[in-house]
């Protein structure tokens, strides 16, 4: 049987590790769930693992917000304490609170 645990819970604040942009996980898929097409997209050398978890963010970098399908294996956690300013969290989550945002919504 195959198990994973997903690293990173929903309202947590991560940053990627090699481009620059953060979010706040709304959603985790155990394994790859994305469309071979997205998959295909990304660079050869540069394309992670299918059987990891992958996480939805609302991200955001220096020019705007957008949702974002990141594997774990390029998921830092965020210490920074600074609130990530998505316009889609408030319909989610809570206020940002000790470094994260609580859940305000039932998820499946």
């Amino acid at each position: 049987m195959f198990k994973t645990r997903a690293k990173y819970h929903l309202g947590q604040v991560v940053r990627h590790r090699k481009h620059p942009f953060r979010g706040v996980v709304f959603d985790v898929d155990a394994i790859f769930s994305n469309t071979e097409a997205w998959y295909e997209a990304i660079p050869e050398d540069a394309r992670p693992s299918k059987d990891q978890p992958f996480y939805h963010l609302l991200a955001e970098n220096d020019q705007s917000y957008y949702v974002a399908y990141v594997s774990e294996q390029n998921l830092i956690a965020d210490y920074s304490g600074e609130p990530v300013q998505h316009p889609d969290l408030e319909d989610l989550f809570g206020p940002f609170e000790d470094g994260q945002y609580p859940l305000q919504v039932q998820m499946n």
